[in-house]
């Protein structure tokens, strides 16, 4: 953080209740000695993040258990904040089935079509995240889709 008072560092319970409070994420892996990132939709269940997945790059590499992050981020039109918040762990593979109907009666259900028998938790053993105020949008040269736009429209 650039430690402007516009920024603000989130405590421990913040970040856990942005996080509950979203359904998508970005899990980072490290894939061929390169940083990947892929779109999942989770649930939290016993302070881990939780998501299915077919087999493929996201599951292999979810195997070997090794440094993995997961980043969302907001934007507040009423508060005209924006924030984030990380997550870093390692990842495991639920295989126990009782695990994995506790995570499916939290709602995690795929988005994506195809069938996604893969668990995965990611433990987070670092929790962290900012919230700060955006700048104000040009009314006539920010983007028509940027979300700071709703502030005033």
């Amino acid at each position: 953080m650039n430690g402007s008072p516009k920024d603000r560092k989130l405590d421990f319970d913040e970040c856990w209740d942005l996080l509950a409070s979203s359904v998508v994420g970005r899990l980072a892996l490290i894939v061929d000695g390169h940083p990947e990132i892929f779109p999942v939709n989770f649930v939290l269940e016993r302070r881990s993040i939780v998501f299915r997945t077919a087999p493929g790059t996201k599951l292999w590499e979810s195997r070997k258990e090794e440094p993995a992050a997961f980043e969302i981020d907001g934007y507040e039109p009423a508060t005209q904040e924006a924030w984030s918040v990380v997550a870093r762990g390692a990842t495991a593979l639920i295989e126990n089935a009782d695990e994995q109907s506790a995570a499916d009666a939290l709602g995690l259900e795929p988005w994506e079509p195809g069938t996604k028998t893969h668990y995965v938790r990611l433990s987070p053993n670092a929790l962290t995240g900012r919230r700060f105020r955006a700048n104000a949008p040009d009314v006539w040269n920010t983007r028509l889709n940027d979300q700071r736009r709703a502030s005033f429209e």
